[in-house]
């Protein structure tokens, strides 16, 4: 595969799914100490990874679960957020200015902060009750945030009692890291051809639904507009009705996630529209290249972790095909803002 370290790729996802423990260890202590509710702060792309856990809880569980910005928090308040809240921090810098400002007001508040980071040796690899890190860059961090997400959310529902196939869930997910890379080897042939989808225009809309949502909006947003400075329009597809259909026209280009989860009539009924309108639609299903020994329950759980797998292949091509590195930035972290 192109650019592509497969050894490295398989650490870091292992490493993520080991952690399973840990999160376990740590979800169950906050609630034995009597903790009343969940906050996911996430800043920026990592947020959004956190969303189909968000998702997951709030439609599943009666913990009440709240996502928030770190950035608006130190600027206002959530009276949800108090000493008696866990608080779920991911970041895989742990250096992320809104997250480590948040970190101080979390312990003055008196929260049981949970920091999920890639780099030990950080204000939030240091930080957290506990910190919990796993080593991570860019091109692999998604599908790891992703698991540890989905781990806390089992976590909570396991104890709560309100899901019956915790365990089987954790055993299968063992194999998530081959199961990964298997989705990898099956997508790459297609890979450049889907890349040279992206290429061939400066303007984008993206759209999904269900829990593959996130993963619209953050290759979107965080891989092609912040990467790539490629300007792109992302839509919940339950949206997509509501005023951005009247962008569509020949030339529009329109690219379709669709995951295999409840959600996914949502996403035909765009696919049925689009092609009528535009000569430029293109459809990335999960179910075309996850390999077939994955259970339905797991598919439907990560199919957004399993896309993030795909795309990162795209990326890997479009990033050389555009002579244009992921790694290249303007603004970001280079001046003052």
């Amino acid at each position: 595969m192109l650019n592509f370290d497969e050894a490295r790729f398989l650490t870091i996802q292992q490493g993520a799914v080991a952690l399973a423990s840990d999160i376990d260890a740590a979800i169950a202590a906050a609630l034995a100490a009597g903790a009343t509710n969940l906050f996911f702060l996430g800043t920026g792309g990592v947020a959004y990874l956190m969303e189909p856990a968000i998702q997951l809880l709030q439609r599943n569980s009666s913990f009440p679960v709240f996502r928030d910005y770190p950035a608006e928090l130190l600027v206002s308040e959530n009276s949800n957020l108090t000493a008696n809240s866990i608080v779920i921090m991911p970041s895989l810098s742990g250096t992320t200015t809104e997250s480590v400002a948040m970190l101080d007001r979390l312990n003055a508040i008196g929260a049981r902060v949970i920091t999920l980071t890639g780099h030990a040796d950080t204000p939030l690899g240091r930080g957290g009750n506990p910190a919990l890190v796993n080593f991570a860059a860019d091109d692999t961090s998604s599908e790891s945030f992703q698991i540890q997400a989905l781990l806390v959310a089992l976590s909570v529902m396991k104890a709560r009692n309100e899901i019956a196939d915790h365990d089987a869930i954790l055993a299968e997910m063992r194999g998530l890291p081959q199961a990964f890379l298997a989705t990898k080897r099956a997508f790459e042939p297609k890979a450049e051809a889907y890349a040279r989808i992206i290429a061939g225009t400066d303007y984008h809309m993206f759209t999904a639904a269900g829990n593959m949502w996130p993963a619209a909006n953050y290759y979107a947003t965080c891989i092609l507009e912040e990467m790539q400075w490629i300007r792109t329009r992302p839509v919940h597809a339950a949206d997509f009705f509501h005023g951005p259909l009247e962008l569509i026209d020949k030339g529009v280009s329109l690219i379709l996630l669709r995951g295999e989860d409840e959600a996914g009539s949502l996403a035909d009924r765009v696919a049925s529209f689009a092609p009528r309108y535009t000569d430029r639609f293109t459809v990335l299903d999960t179910a075309d290249f996850v390999p077939d020994g994955i259970s339905r329950r797991l598919r439907s759980l990560l199919s957004p972790a399993f896309m993030a797998t795909m795309l990162e292949r795209l990326s890997a091509h479009l990033e050389v095909m555009r002579h244009h590195p992921l790694t290249t930035r303007r603004y970001y972290k280079r001046v003052a803002y």
